[in-house]
């Protein structure tokens, strides 16, 4: 019924093992993020680079306004891709960190109960408390599931909005361009 020095040892390396692992996937979507930003930087700059050459360039002052005028487009276009990468690291980040908590909550779930019932087995005149404590943990389970379950609708809702937005900001941009 008790839980040996193994158990805990078992358990506290599950849990540093499983903190360990969100602790690699945070750094590796910084490391993505940092590459993508550096990307982006470089592209900037070079970018940056030809508009200047190419306003030295310039034959006469409409050629230099229409340069001018023309400067941004480059980075308004490239924005949204940008942006879109950055959300989608961060929601397969939050995907994995998701899964490691619910792992973690299924494997204490299914502990508790192999305890609870050992329990019971030693004593039985207890039989009311640990129907009443594996219907509170159901109970919490079901409430967990719930709100799993909303917050992966509204994880939905804002990826339809992001793509809604990003869709609607590309026609602006073709529309302006032309």
């Amino acid at each position: 019924m008790y839980a040996t020095p193994e158990q805990f040892a078992a358990a506290g390396k599950a849990t540093f093992d499983a903190f360990a692992g969100l602790a690699a996937t945070q750094m590796a979507t910084v490391e993505r993020i940092a590459n993508l930003s550096l990307r982006a930087s470089k592209t900037a700059f070079e970018d940056g680079i030809g508009f200047s050459k190419s306003l030295f360039s310039a034959k006469d002052v409409q050629e230099f306004v229409n340069l001018n005028s023309a400067a941004t487009q480059p980075a308004v276009e490239k924005a949204p891709g940008f942006t879109r990468e950055v959300y989608d690291l961060a929601t397969q980040a939050q995907g994995e960190f998701a899964k490691v908590f619910e792992d973690q909550a299924a494997e204490l779930n299914k502990t508790l109960t192999g305890m609870l019932d050992k329990f019971s087995k030693n004593a039985p005149a207890s039989e009311v408390a640990v129907t009443a404590v594996k219907t509170a943990m159901a109970a919490a389970n079901q409430a967990y599931d719930s709100f799993s379950k909303a917050a992966k609708q509204a994880t939905e809702i804002a990826e339809a909005n992001f793509t809604a937005a990003s869709a609607v900001a590309k026609d602006s941009l073709k529309r302006k361009a032309a």
